[in-house]
């Protein structure tokens, strides 16, 4: 796997007519191979993002969730192709209604799998393993520059979010670990 070269292509793809089924149309066959994805980006140590390409465009990046890891419900405002390369996350679907917003699907991600979510959805992630998980992340845009919104996940009341709000959530995983892994010892 040349990650340079799986960043060209999603460039490429997303310069087409269908930007969103032409980058999964490169992403698809890069994943079918997780091992290969794995050793490309690294093995995880810890939450956090690996940015491999953003510009206004089109953000591409590999994401580590910790073990047992939540991200509560959120939206992104563009399209996103994501393919699992190790672990397993789970994907709560939810959609707006008066005043908050319901669950109304899930859907499972192991190591080789992709999915396309649409410009409109809202899901949470779920990390429920014990051991890290990782992913290939792709945005029909500036994820980092673009104010989106995410629910507490007690009140499932409407919070704003941004790329810095999501990297402050990565640190207090971390710190998370740590803490847990001091306790053991």
């Amino acid at each position: 796997m040349d990650i340079e070269r799986f960043v060209a292509d999603c460039i490429e793809a997303n310069d087409g007519d269908h930007p969103q089924a032409a980058v999964l149309e490169v992403l698809s066959p890069a994943i079918g191979n997780p091992d290969a994805m794995l050793a490309a980006v690294g093995a995880p140590t810890e939450a956090g993002i690996k940015v491999l390409h953003s510009s206004r465009s089109l953000t591409i990046f590999s994401a580590t969730w910790a073990p047992q890891m939540n991200l509560m419900p959120h939206n992104h405002l563009m399209w996103a192709n994501i393919g699992i390369y190790t672990g397993r996350e789970d994907n709560i679907l939810w959609r707006e209604t008066p005043g908050r917003i319901e669950a109304f699907g899930a859907k499972a991600l192991f190591a080789g799998d992709v999915v396309a979510l649409p410009v409109d959805v809202i899901h949470s992630v779920t990390n429920p393993l014990p051991r890290f998980t990782g992913g290939i992340h792709i945005y029909g845009g500036d994820f980092f520059n673009t104010t989106r919104s995410q629910w507490n996940p007690e009140t499932l009341a409407r919070e704003p979010s941004d790329g810095a709000s999501i990297r402050r959530m990565f640190e207090l995983e971390n710190r998370r670990m740590r803490s847990r892994d001091d306790a053991r010892y």
